[in-house]
């Protein structure tokens, strides 16, 4: 299974150069949250919609392996969030050999995210 997590695209570069990457979503750290906030496919649009409308900084989405995340020992767990949705969660740092693509992401003039 793939699942995604929504990044600004200059923690991602750090996390290149650092061989990890430990941001848990907009302005938290894995280690204040105690995991990696990830969605479906589905869920992509409005959760960056509902938590990163007001962000100017250029974002991605991270498209990550669940199945290599999960073989490596860091456990993903599917919980509900404050809206009655199941997502993923990631426990641990995220290494970049587990994403098999980060895509550039915006708000259009319209509104909408693209990814």
């Amino acid at each position: 299974m793939t699942i995604y997590h929504i990044a600004h695209v200059s923690e991602w570069a750090d996390a290149l150069q650092e061989g990890e990457y430990r941001v848990s979503t907009s302005g938290l750290l894995l280690d204040e949250t105690g995991f990696i906030h990830a969605s479906t496919r589905e869920q992509v649009a409005s959760t960056a919609e509902r938590f990163y409308r007001d962000v100017t900084a250029p974002l991605c989405v991270l498209v990550i392996d669940e199945g290599a995340v999960r073989r490596s020992g860091t456990e993903v767990r599917e919980e509900e969030g404050d809206d009655g949705q199941r997502y993923p969660h990631i426990y641990g740092v995220l290494k970049p050999d587990w994403v098999v693509d980060a895509r550039p992401a915006r708000f259009g003039e319209d509104g909408r995210f693209t990814w």
